[in-house]
């Protein structure tokens, strides 16, 4: 029999490895499971080799994993028939992901002396990683700048700048209280809320912390603020913002517990957001903190979603980590984990606090990790939250709660919290300048 000439008419055939369009395999996909896919990437001109012997006919989820591997996307499951495509992301996991790497952390560990070789670890990888070590090596030994202070209700506000690179500045500001004597000192990194450290949520928390008795710093995001100045607002999108906001976050430090009126046993941390992941990394390369509260962070499947927060990717540490063992080296210190139920930190109670908490346990300190979960909220930095960051310092530090009232809160505009000028008139003579 003579096959000379013989065409199929298979259009799919092993000779291309039955090679169809993505897109045609994803509508076959959802058609087939009856769900809906929303893209959030562009899948024309993707041809998918070998595609039907991908499809699993018992599971939508393996068969959207075998199908979205090979071109680096994935899925994120938002409800039972809703599924968005999405290209990979290194820094974000499933919730089961999370609630397995915490399983596998807690077996590496089963006393004091086994966690905290692990622990030691952890804090030397982290170190090597973030390169922080070698960036304290090139750091200015210089001293801070101020402005004039100004006086409101209960409290003052004194902005600064502090070289802690060549010719690359650091800005920010200083609330205290007017009392005197010695007080505690709260470090603020702020997260990528809108306005980054000029939002009126952000100074309602520093101004009523302050006016309960604690001096409180924030700083300027790398690339955010008097920071874009020098280095573009795209700055903030490179792995260097991850270094050098954490070297900011120890030369703030540095020059504050130099002063007469901050009680070096009273030294907290705390932000929201991106500004939680960056307390926490503070609190795991800097013995000096003795409280420490992320709010809106912490999470065993996500490691924060911007290059300041995960670019040098130092969740490589210990052959593999996560932020919350990262937050557990705290441990016996006071630690708060503010949580809510409509982003990653949902599943705080039922998996990262329990977890932290077993930690803590090794030190009979358990009663020192609390978690306030909020489950019908969302990502912000709301009242609540608020609230519970004053409600631990006056804990932890003893604040003095007669003071708290938000409404005595002077909100300033961004130009009376800046150094350098609206357009960076006033940048030293030897800062760098963003060049268009």
């Amino acid at each position: 029999m003579s096959l000379t000439g013989f065409t199929g008419s298979a259009q799919y055939t092993f000779e291309n490895q039955f090679r169809r369009p993505l897109g045609e395999v994803l509508t076959e996909i959802g058609q087939r499971f009856q769900v809906r896919l929303k893209y959030d990437a562009d899948t024309t001109g993707l041809v998918l080799p070998y595609a039907d012997s991908r499809i699993r006919p018992y599971s939508v989820e393996e068969s959207l994993t075998n199908v979205l591997m090979p071109f680096d996307l994935k899925y994120v499951k938002q409800n039972e028939k809703t599924y968005k495509i999405k290209p990979y992301e290194y820094h974000r996991r499933t919730e089961e992901d999370g609630r397995k790497m915490t399983a596998w952390l807690s077996s590496l560990y089963s006393d004091k002396d086994s966690w905290e070789a692990r622990r030691d670890s952890l804090r030397r990888e982290v170190r090597q990683l973030l390169t922080i070590d070698e960036a304290l090596g090139l750091r200015v030994e210089s001293q801070p700048h101020f402005s004039k202070v100004r006086k409101f209700d209960g409290y003052t506000v004194q902005n600064f700048y502090l070289e802690t690179l060549p010719g690359l500045y650091v800005c920010g500001s200083i609330y205290a209280p007017v009392s005197k004597g010695k007080h505690p000192l709260i470090i603020c990194p702020n997260g990528h809320f809108n306005n980054g450290r000029y939002n009126a949520e952000q100074q309602q928390r520093l101004a009523t912390l302050a006016r309960m008795g604690a001096i409180c710093v924030d700083y300027d995001l790398y690339g955010w603020g008097e920071s874009a100045l020098q280095v573009g607002s795209e700055g903030h999108q490179t792995s260097k913002a991850h270094v050098v906001q954490a070297l900011n976050g120890i030369s703030i430090l540095d020059f504050m517990m130099e002063r007469k009126d901050v009680d070096p046993e009273r030294v907290g941390v705390n932000g929201g957001s991106g500004g939680g992941t960056q307390s926490v990394l503070l609190s795991l390369i800097d013995p000096r903190y003795t409280a420490a509260c992320p709010v809106v962070s912490l999470s065993s499947y996500f490691d924060g979603g911007c290059p300041c927060e995960s670019g040098m990717f130092i969740t490589r540490a210990g052959s593999g980590t996560c932020n919350p063992e990262l937050a557990a080296a705290f441990a016996p210190r006071p630690l708060c984990i503010v949580s809510d139920g409509k982003d990653w930190t949902n599943i705080v109670p039922e998996n990262e606090y329990p977890f932290i908490k077993r930690i803590y346990g090794f030190y009979d300190a358990s009663d020192q990790v609390t978690n306030v979960h909020l489950p019908t909220e969302g990502h912000d930095f709301g009242p609540n939250k608020r609230q519970a960051v004053y409600d631990f310092f006056i804990a932890t530090f003893g604040l003095d709660r007669s003071k708290l009232d938000e409404s005595k809160v002077t909100i300033e505009a961004p130009e009376d919290l800046k150094s350098f000028g609206e357009n960076g008139e006033h940048l030293p003579a030897n800062a760098i300048r963003y060049q268009k």
